[in-house]
């Protein structure tokens, strides 16, 4: 594969797109698959196929379109978006190319939902038929790639993703420039780079979007990322419970690798790279670097103390450079278009947009980009819809089962990295679940203490007993039976297992604890005092009858 020859096949899929004087996108990522969006695609397939207008009209099965609330969706090349299409709607649909728009399915596209995202990582997704490289490549794919490697050198490409301010996407927000410049400085008979899609938290489907719905764009972001820190083997991490997911990313590796964008040397350069996948078996704490590494190794998925960190001492012994989904797929837009570009996006910390999975009680879930910066309100009431049946907001949790949950109060507050440290949470890999009046957070506290428990790899004693311990407590409180002693033990519990244990997931298991007992105390106090749930969720103490 020359530069020349990626040319060709890029004006050679726009060439064959223009023929197409209509078109028609249907959503087949997971959510709307969930909801029978292959079915609408065959039956306009079908209806296509019936009025001879295939020549002209082209249906194409693409990534995720955000709103997942509102699926399966449909757009149309006259720019309308349908919503909750069934396979009996295709006609009508075919038919409106040409007519007026089928107003009962149709979908305003004129809100914040869409108006105030900035999609870089989305930028494909809703757009391109996840399935063919072409489409991929006519969208500019593989163009940084090709500029990294015929006009930079491997330093060069690590200074434009420093300049850039990117920090990684997957929790702790660590600079990748630094990261990288770290890996590509280090001494070893072979280095690695591996991405982290083993996503895990309660809500989160970021990662599993954009695997989903443009595979092509992680592959591309891993090339460069080996170029610069010159590793020539790589693995993808990906949860088992994600099968399409795998199924593309399979897909993407076998074309990237029969077109010559993967293998030895590349674009007719000294550069060589492979990448396989390992699937993860559902284990949260392979979240974390050490963890994964010892997975990808063949052994029991663990973390290990560190220093050594992976970028000095990783997978078999040698320097690992470690990013998750939303990273790699930030590279591409920024070697193209230049690291100063992307820093003036964001705020003065946290640069770039970064992709949240928005749940919960809230009118529009889904998935999107926005800005770092943006406030929660914005996200709640604006972007998200506010919350349904005109009941009141009472938190929204962010960072997954490491988070914490935040307040009315907090509703101003821009999201970013260090502002949400600050109020007791993190940006995690970017889940964020609203909830509303009738949610009892002494119960939110417990289900993320459950998941805690359930996940913890029981390597260090403080986090296999301490979320025990604080999962019983919790429990206790829910069933009116804890007393104030039980309370002041909780406490000392939470900061027990923040300083002592091993890993990131018993340091930041009582982030969800320590933020509803920093603003929600009146809620553990009713429990503990009153033996009352003011939401009413929790049951009633023993011996006790309504």
């Amino acid at each position: 594969m020359t530069p020349e020859e990626l040319d060709q096949i890029a004006e050679t899929e726009r060439e064959q797109q223009s023929h197409f004087t209509q078109r028609v996108n249907v959503c087949v990522a997971a959510g709307c698959l969930s909801c029978q969006s292959q079915s609408v695609k065959d039956a306009l397939d079908k209806e296509v196929a019936q009025r001879s207008t295939k020549d002209h009209c082209q249906v194409k099965g693409v990534g995720c379109m955000g709103l997942c609330s509102e699926g399966p969706l449909v757009s149309t090349s006259n720019g309308v978006l349908y919503k909750k299409v069934e396979a009996g709607d295709g006609a009508a649909i075919i038919d409106s190319l040409e007519g007026s728009p089928v107003s009962r399915l149709v979908c305003p596209t004129d809100v914040p939902f869409f108006q105030r995202q900035q999609k870089i990582v989305l930028e494909n997704s809703g757009v391109i038929d996840p399935d063919r490289i072409e489409d991929y490549i006519a969208a500019n794919g593989y163009t940084a790639l090709i500029k990294a490697l015929t006009e930079m050198t491997s330093h060069e490409v690590v200074d434009e993703v420093t300049k850039s301010g990117l920090r990684g996407r997957g929790g702790a927000g660590y600079p990748t420039g630094l990261k990288w410049s770290t890996v590509s400085k280090s001494v070893g008979t072979q280095k690695y780079v591996i991405c982290n899609a083993d996503e895990g938290d309660p809500g989160a489907f970021m990662d599993r979007s954009v695997l989903e719905s443009d595979p092509h764009r992680v592959l591309e972001g891993m090339l460069i990322a080996g170029y610069a820190v010159g590793a020539t083997e790589a693995y993808i991490y990906v949860r088992a419970e994600y099968p399409l997911a795998i199924k593309r990313l399979r897909n993407a590796i076998r074309q990237a690798e029969r077109v010559g964008l993967l293998g030895s040397e590349i674009c007719g350069t000294r550069f060589s790279f492979k990448i396989d996948l390992r699937l993860g078996a559902g284990a949260f704490v392979c979240g974390e670097e050490t963890a994964l590494i010892a997975s990808v190794e063949g052994k029991r998925g663990t973390p290990r103390p560190r220093p050594p960190y992976p970028a000095m001492e990783g997978l078999f012994g040698q320097p690992t450079l470690i990013n998750n989904v939303e990273t790699f797929a930030n590279i591409v837009p920024i070697i193209r278009n230049g690291g100063e570009w992307y820093s003036k996006i964001g705020t003065e910390k946290s640069k770039g947009t970064k992709v949240f999975a928005l749940a919960g009680r809230v009118e529009n879930t889904g998935l999107v980009e926005v800005p770092m910066g943006i406030s929660l309100r914005e996200m709640v009431y604006e972007i998200g819809g506010g919350i349904p049946d005109g009941r009141k907001f009472k938190a929204v949790q962010t960072g997954g089962p490491s988070g914490g949950c935040l307040p009315t109060e907090c509703l101003d507050m821009p999201v970013d990295y260090e502002s949400l440290a600050k109020a007791g949470s993190i940006m995690g890999s970017g889940g964020m679940i609203v909830m509303d009046e009738n949610s009892c957070m002494v119960d939110v506290a417990k289900y993320f203490m459950d998941f805690c428990m359930t996940e913890s790899c029981g390597k260090c004693i403080p986090c296999r007993v301490g979320t025990y311990q604080m999962h019983r407590i919790l429990t206790a409180i829910g069933n009116m039976t804890a007393t104030e002693q039980d309370l002041k033990l909780l406490e000392e519990l939470c900061d027990l297992l923040k300083h002592t244990s091993l890993c990131g997931l018993g340091q930041s298991a009582p982030n969800p604890v320590v933020s509803t007992l920093k603003s929600f105390a009146e809620e553990y106090r009713a429990h503990i005092q009153d033996r009352k749930c003011p939401a009413g969720v929790c049951g009633q103490p023993v011996g006790e009858t309504v």
